[in-house]
């Protein structure tokens, strides 16, 4: 959707957009993001949390301001409180909750007809035990299809898997609109849902 962009061959495999605490009050703005610190970590970034709006130009740009906004938030908490322990975990979390797999375990795949979003939710929630929070774009001007974006995992401070409760709501805050998210919202349970194989 967005031409102007340099989104270059995009993954075919869902990647990692962030991880965001929930309550924000004690957030360091001063801790600048500091890309040697993570620079171990880098061939997995690429891989599972790219930047495809600025791939080919600044390639840290996305993980900054996934840090200034929400890293120096999470670091409160011991188990985050650096960037290399903020984007090491969240890399690990990625790897446990293996949302790929899953999917396709439950044959749900990038395809031409349409899902029904309550079998999607009940998949994954038969798969982890809890449920996600699914968001979609909302069916364009004439057609009747809500379109699969973002599924979001809630953890507990000690990082286990929770429900994530959902009021209907997008939780995406102003500062996420120019991360093209700004259409996102929480899935309509009686919309057919398409899966595109390719965003």
């Amino acid at each position: 959707q967005m031409s102007a962009n340099d989104c270059q061959d995009p993954p075919e495999y869902w990647t990692i957009h962030g991880l965001w605490p929930d309550k924000t009050e004690e957030c360091n703005r001063t801790w600048h993001f500091n890309v040697t610190e993570i620079k171990d970590l880098m061939p997995d970034m690429r891989h599972y949390w790219p930047d495809v709006l600025h791939s080919s130009l600044n390639r840290t740009h996305f993980w900054k301001h996934e840090w200034e906004k929400h890293g120096t938030c999470a670091a409160t908490l011991q188990v985050l409180n650096s960037q290399k322990k903020y984007f090491g975990k969240a890399l690990e979390l990625y790897q446990h909750v293996d949302l790929n797999s899953c999917l396709l375990k439950a044959g749900i795949k990038p395809s031409s007809s349409y899902y029904q979003m309550t079998a999607i939710k009940e998949a994954l929630t038969r798969f982890y035990g809890i449920t996600p929070k699914i968001q979609c774009l909302p069916p364009e001007e004439g057609e009747k299809a809500q379109t699969i974006g973002q599924i979001e995992f809630c953890f507990t401070k000690e990082l286990h898997l929770r429900n994530c409760t959902s009021n209907g709501e997008s939780d995406l805050t102003p500062g996420d609109l120019e991360r093209g998210t700004e259409e996102l919202s929480v899935c309509s349970d009686t919309l057919p849902t398409y899966y595109p194989s390719e965003v």
